[in-house]
């Protein structure tokens, strides 16, 4: 019987930062040119957050701020949700879904090594369990 897939089999592992004192501006240019919706966010190299597409666009612009003058880190708020690379695919899922998030940063060593998107689950889940995932995180609790 094959191993259980672990978060390191099935995320990509080229996760780029932002650090926290970057500006918003700046984190969606960064977006832009890596073709993604979501940037980890860094402090010495240590996560501290996730900023996203929609934080930027509600947190910062329908707010009212000057995109050049905010920053990442204070868009940063609360606890950041992550998983071990060693963790197994359920607890993937489990901290994805209880936690209503698309994006789940991978942690070893206390250094961020990888991301896990929706479309890394896509690839490696069966259908039923891609369901069942995208209902869970997509229906407010």
């Amino acid at each position: 019987m094959n191993a259980p897939m672990k978060a390191r089999d099935i995320m990509h592992a080229d996760a780029t930062c932002i650090p926290a004192d970057e500006t918003i501006d700046r984190a969606a240019e960064m977006m832009r040119t890596l073709d993604v919706g979501a940037l980890p966010i860094c402090h010495n190299d240590r996560l501290i957050g996730m900023l996203t597409d929609r934080d930027i666009v509600v947190r910062c612009i329908a707010e009212g701020h000057n995109p050049g003058r905010i920053r990442a880190g204070d868009l940063a708020k609360g606890t950041p949700r992550w998983v071990d690379a060693d963790a197994d695919l359920q607890q993937v899922l489990d901290m994805m879904e209880q936690n209503q998030i698309k994006r789940l940063p991978v942690i070893e060593d206390k250094r961020l090594v990888g991301m896990i998107s929706e479309s890394d689950l896509a690839k490696n889940v069966s259908d039923a369990k891609l369901a069942e995932f995208i209902s869970a995180v997509s229906v407010p609790h």
